[in-house]
């Protein structure tokens, strides 16, 4: 079984292409939605502001991921992007998964950069000087910039209202807290890391700093940069060649 863990500011339909390729690959597969967002994107769009979705918190996702996959039969593979990246890495910490795939992660607590990229694409998630009681929605400018730049305009515009949601400010805020900490000495399952080249949400030199973090934890942590991929890497017209990387190191790595 293969667990996919979605990211903030999107739809978990974002996993649909990736959930049939490890079906032809012969894992079944799961990509449950975060909590307040079991609706399609468009009628969550519909919502905002939305007060549920507004209330997350990281610490509410880790333990809502970390009940599915307790009561699962055997311990599956946990793969996640951004934000559900970082959340594999926790449930990985808790001794939870048969090995973990996090995909241009949100970096745990204490790994920073002030990169302009990264300031620019996550300023306005974060929220500040706005009420946390109202969620965050993404614009479609931003949506191109933090996302998928790069990319046609009219791909980057189906994108938008196939996949953009609205987001809690409280749960992007919660990744620079403890309730992010990573305690990178402890052993762990095997682990991938991946990162893109012009990602501007997560730059690749967050994603080589967390992997560098492990170097002590004697477990197997691996790491694999790819050019040319942007934040919406699950949707790029490669992500195949990236599916086919993570599905060999799974084959490899899964206890």
């Amino acid at each position: 079984m293969i667990v996919f863990i979605t990211g903030a500011f999107v739809h978990h339909s974002c996993w649909d292409e990736w959930r049939h390729f490890f079906e032809q690959e012969g894992y079944p597969t799961m990509a449950p939605p975060w909590p307040g967002k079991e609706a399609g994107a468009e009628t969550l769009r519909n919502s905002h502001p939305n007060s549920t979705i507004a209330g997350m918190r990281l610490a509410t996702l880790v333990d809502h991921y970390d009940r599915i996959v307790r009561e699962l039969p055997a311990s599956p593979v946990l793969v996640g992007h951004s934000i559900g990246g970082l959340i594999v890495q926790l449930l990985l910490q808790r001794g939870l998964g048969s090995c973990g795939v996090a995909i241009h992660p949100v970096p745990p607590q204490g790994i920073f950069t002030l990169k302009f990229s990264f300031l620019k694409a996550g300023w306005g998630a974060l929220g500040f000087f706005t009420s946390t009681r109202k969620s965050y929605l993404m614009s479609y400018r931003t949506w191109k910039y933090a996302f998928t730049n790069g990319m046609d305009n009219d791909v980057q515009k189906e994108a938008y209202y196939r996949f953009a949601i609205p987001e809690s400010k409280l749960v992007v805020r919660d990744t620079i807290t403890k309730a992010a900490f990573i305690n990178f000495e402890n052993p762990h399952a095997p682990l991938l890391i991946t990162s893109g080249s012009t990602d501007h949400s997560i730059p690749a030199s967050l994603n080589r700093a967390n992997y560098k973090k492990y170097k002590k934890s004697n477990s197997v942590t691996d790491y694999r940069g790819f050019e040319g991929r942007n934040h919406f890497v699950l949707g790029q017209p490669t992500w195949k060649e990236d599916a086919g990387f993570v599905a060999e190191w799974i084959r490899k790595h899964k206890k």
